[in-house]
């Protein structure tokens, strides 16, 4: 598939707008418990989604910069949302699972 038939194809995330500066945030940052969560569900969200390519090329180069594995990536998050501690100190908001 051409790039340009690629382009015609692709769909705007509902939520890119809220996400973008959460990416650029991640960029800036370093691997912290919360920036790895947050990465973590980005990757979930985006994973498979035709589109937002902006979005997964970032998610990718913090995978690469932070030198994780899908799967380091998951258990570590994984461990951090059993303790219940990822987002304790953050304001209460809607859920947020689209």
């Amino acid at each position: 598939m051409s790039d340009s038939s690629q382009a015609k194809k692709d769909q705007q995330h509902p939520q890119w707008s809220n996400d973008r500066p959460i990416v650029d945030a991640l960029l800036a940052g370093e691997p912290t418990d919360y920036n790895l969560a947050e990465l973590a569900r980005l990757r979930m969200r985006y994973m498979g989604f035709p589109g937002a390519r902006d979005i997964q090329s970032d998610l990718e180069t913090l995978m690469q910069r932070w030198q994780l594995t899908e799967t380091a990536l998951y258990e570590k998050t994984c461990q951090l949302h059993a303790t219940g501690q990822v987002y304790k100190n953050r304001k209460p908001e809607k859920e947020d699972w689209s």
